[in-house]
This record gives C-alpha cells, sequence and structure tokens, in this order.
C-alpha cells in the first residue's frame, strides 16, 4: 500500500493514496475504535442529500463557484447511489457531537469533486472539504438534519410493517370469529370469548402506534439547516438559509420545514426521545402480545394449546420433534432492545449542555438500530408466524365445556352466593356446572340453555336477560 501525506490543525497522517477520505477522517478512525460498527447506510446517503441541497443553494447564492458546485454535487449523487461505502470509516459512537462523520462526508466528496474536475485525491486544490463542501454548514446542523432524513426513511418502513400486521390480525379476527373458548383473567378461567375478539384486541395497539409514529414523523420534519453553530447562522449567507430546507425537501421527496428558532432546533433533542418513547410503547405492546400467543399455544400436550404456531425449524439438540415458538421468542428480544436503548436515547439527550448537545452519535445509533430491528422482526412475525397461525377448535371447545368460569352468567339468575357454591363443586367433582345446576333444579334446561349459551356470553349485556323476571 502507498500514502499520501495529509495534514490538518494538528499535524500530519500518512493517508492511503486511494483512500477518498483524508486525515480527519483518519484521526477519527484512531480515535475512536469503539463499537466496530460503522455509520448506518441510509445515514450515509442522508449527510449526501444534505450536502447536496447545501451545494445547490450555494451556487445559487454564488457564494460557491458553479463548477465546484456542480462536480460536489455529482459526487454526492453518486454516494446516494451506493458508491463510495467503504470510505466512511467512522466508528457509529465517537466524540466531536458527530464531526468526524460529517468530515468524512466533506472529505469524501471533496475528493470524489476533485477527481471530477481533474485534480488529485489528497490535494484539496480545487475542491476543499471545508471551504466548500461544508461552507455554510456545520456538524451541529449537518448531522441532527441528516438524522431526522435517516429517521424519514426507517419509519417509512416501519409504518408499512405495522399496518401490515394490522391486517393481518384483522384478517385472523375474521377468520376465527366464530370460536369460542375461555378467557383468562390472573391466568385462571374467568368467562368465554371468541378467538376473533382476542385477535382483534392484538391489532388494536398497532393502530394507535401507527398513528402514534406518523405524529412522531411530522415532528421531526423541521430540521435547523442554517443554524450553523449555535443557532445564529453565522458565515451562512441568508439566501442560503432561507432556501437550504426547501431544497432538502426537493431533493429528499420529503417535506420538511425549518426549525422556527434555529438556536432551539440546535440545542434540543427532545422530539428524538419522544419518538424513543413511542418505539418503546410499540414494543412494550408487541412483546405483550408475543407472550399471549406463545402461552395460547403452549403445550401441544401438556399446556393450553388454544394456537397453533408454524414450525419454523427444530427446536431442540436434545429432544427430537421438540419445535419451540422461536418467532415470537425474538420479537420479545427485539423488544428487550429496544427498552434499553430508550434508555441510553433519554440520558444522551438529557446530557447536552448549552448550546449544543454533543452526544447526537450514540442516540442515532440506538435510535436507528431500534426502528430498524423493530422493522426487522415485525416482518418475520408476519410472515413467520401470524399469517400461518391455526386455531385448537376441539381444545377451545373441551375446555369450555369443562370450565367453572360459564358460572359468572348465572349469578344474575341464582345469585352470586349459590353461583360460587356451585363453581367450588365443579371444581371438587369435576362435574360440569351445567349439570349440577339441573340435578340442583337451580334453574329449568330450558332457560339454562339460554344463559349457558357460549356466544350470547361473549356479548355485552346480561345473558338470559328476558327471562330474569321469571327467575
Amino acid at each position: 500500500m502507498t500514502f499520501r501525506l495529509e495534514s490538518d490543525s494538528i499535524g500530519s497522517l500518512q493517508v492511503p493514496s486511494n483512500a477518498y477520505y483524508g486525515v480527519q477522517t483518519l484521526r477519527a478512525k484512531n480515535n475512536f475504535f469503539i463499537t466496530g460498527y460503522r455509520l448506518n447506510p441510509i445515514f450515509i446517503s442522508s449527510l449526501a442529500y444534505v450536502k447536496k441541497a447545501a451545494a445547490i443553494c450555494n451556487m445559487e447564492a454564488k457564494t460557491i463557484q458553479e463548477d465546484i458546485a456542480k462536480a460536489i454535487i455529482q459526487a454526492a449523487d453518486e454516494i446516494i447511489a451506493g458508491k463510495f461505502r467503504d470510505q466512511f470509516i467512522t466508528d457509529v459512537i465517537q466524540g466531536g457531537a458527530g464531526t468526524s462523520m460529517n468530515m468524512n462526508m466533506n472529505e469524501v466528496i471533496a475528493n470524489r469533486a476533485n477527481e471530477l474536475l481533474g485534480g488529485a485525491l489528497g490535494t484539496y486544490d480545487k475542491v476543499h472539504p471545508n471551504d466548500h463542501v461544508n461552507f455554510g454548514q456545520s456538524t451541529n446542523d449537518v448531522v441532527p438534519t441528516s438524522g431526522k432524513l435517516t429517521i424519514q426513511f426507517l419509519l417509512k418502513d416501519l409504518v408499512s410493517n405495522l399496518e401490515d400486521l394490522y391486517s393481518a390480525f384483522q384478517s385472523k379476527a375474521t377468520q376465527y370469529d366464530h370460536i369460542i373458548k375461555m378467557g383468562r383473567t390472573h391466568l385462571q378461567d374467568a368467562v368465554p370469548i371468541r378467538v376473533g375478539q382476542e385477535f382483534r384486541a392484538f391489532s388494536g395497539p398497532v393502530k394507535r402506534d401507527i398513528e402514534r409514529l406518523k405524529a412522531a414523523m411530522y415532528e421531526l420534519s423541521f430540521v435547523n439547516m442554517g443554524a450553523t453553530a449555535v443557532g445564529t447562522g453565522l458565515n451562512a449567507d441568508v439566501n442560503y438559509i432561507q432556501r437550504v430546507v426547501e431544497v432538502l425537501s426537493e431533493v429528499t421527496g420529503f417535506s420538511f420545514s425549518q426549525c422556527e428558532d434555529l438556536v432551539d432546533g440546535t440545542r434540543n433533542l427532545d422530539s428524538f426521545v419522544y419518538l424513543s418513547s413511542i418505539l418503546k410503547t410499540c414494543a412494550v405492546n408487541l412483546s405483550k402480545t408475543a407472550n399471549d400467543i406463545r402461552l395460547m399455544s403452549s403445550g401441544p400436550k401438556a399446556g393450553i394449546a388454544e394456537l397453533i404456531l408454524p414450525q419454523e425449524q427444530p427446536g431442540s439438540s436434545i429432544m427430537p420433534g421438540k419445535v419451540n415458538p422461536v418467532i415470537p421468542e425474538v420479537m420479545n428480544q427485539v423488544c428487550f432492545q429496544i427498552f434499553g436503548n430508550d434508555v441510553t436515547i433519554t440520558k444522551a439527550a438529557e446530557a447536552g449542555q448549552l448550546e449544543l448537545n454533543v452526544f447526537e452519535p450514540v442516540l442515532f445509533f440506538n435510535l436507528f438500530q431500534s426502528i430498524q430491528i423493530l422493522t426487522n422482526g415485525i416482518r418475520t412475525f408476519i410472515d413467520n408466524c401470524i399469517a400461518g397461525i391455526q386455531v385448537n377448535e376441539e381444545d377451545c371447545k373441551y375446555w369450555l365445556t369443562r370450565s367453572v368460569g360459564v358460572v359468572t352468567a348465572l349469578s344474575p339468575h341464582i345469585g352470586y352466593k349459590v353461583a360460587a357454591e356451585i363453581a367450588k363443586l365443579s371444581l371438587k367433582t369435576g362435574k360440569p356446572v351445567y349439570d349440577l345446576v339441573l340435578e340442583q333444579g337451580l334453574l329449568e334446561k330450558e332457560k339454562l340453555d339460554v344463559i349457558l349459551n357460549p356466544f350470547e356470553m361473549t356479548k355485552p349485556g346480561i345473558a338470559g336477560k328476558e327471562l330474569l323476571s321469571r327467575d
């Protein structure tokens, strides 16, 4: 490998001669070997979109020459298209509020633009990373804006998958609405419920999560581009400041607005905490649903066994034939990770000082991960579990007819105390509630058939209300 010598205000370093990154990026690589993870590819594209929009506005404002601006725009477009990804070498967690990731982009674009204009890598004689690519900008407006753009891209897929999950639950609710089973509270028999009602209840939180995420997407459409270092817009042309967010919207296809107060928009990260809390809420809902599905599919012989899950893979290295609910299990684990990420995001946002929060790198790493793993987890939850769920109708009927929970429907007709005695006797003798009521002459068969109609017990009101006056 051959090297070129590059210098900055700290000193000089040997940079690989064919590298599109430069000395500041290399310093960051040497200083911040923390996670071993590189920047999110969508975030890289988002940074390039921001640089493209800035170059267009600087060209319009005549603050950089047209040929330089066009070379920057072409280089940014190439990065957006997926080129030069191996040149972004900084760790996702880094000091400096993201200056290193911003300079990594500035240097790659500058070197590629130099190349396009006939210059050599590392010379910066035609296009300079700071003087041209970063003109009118600061890490402090570029990085948060790029983060919000990345989130818009990521949330689009998450919302789409949640909408598919909602539809999958609704489909199962319709398919199995005719099957009645015992509902449970405190893990004990309660009263009858339709399987369709349970699946419909699974879909409710999903719908609310979708609406909450759409609200967060709107809040995160306000960006602080034009703020430069602390929100005052120092070193940015007024025409550039007025146009840059509009142009960013044009080149990305997302509708962005400039923060009403750029100082506020630069120092406060509450909108990211808001989104993280929504992701955590969604994860709570999904983990609870996954737990319920695991419980209802437990067995298949010595458990509840009301649901039959698709068999995706062998479940044990020692127990032949065992199949585990691996998809709900992975959904749980995705949610656990999101819970932990939310704590990190909360701490990072709270720990900022004065005009800038320097902890955006770790905040973005955790926030991007939360969105992506939730998106992926939901996809496998739908395709490899929910879509293929079947209901064990025979078991549902078997336990329904043998449960003492149906005695609740008798309370308005024979009184709570007598109903409780019937329940105790049923548990002690194993005789069904229905048979005991007839044996003791508490109700006539015709009335009992109406009151203990399982389907009627899954609807609002008093089962056999029309009989109350005759009881």
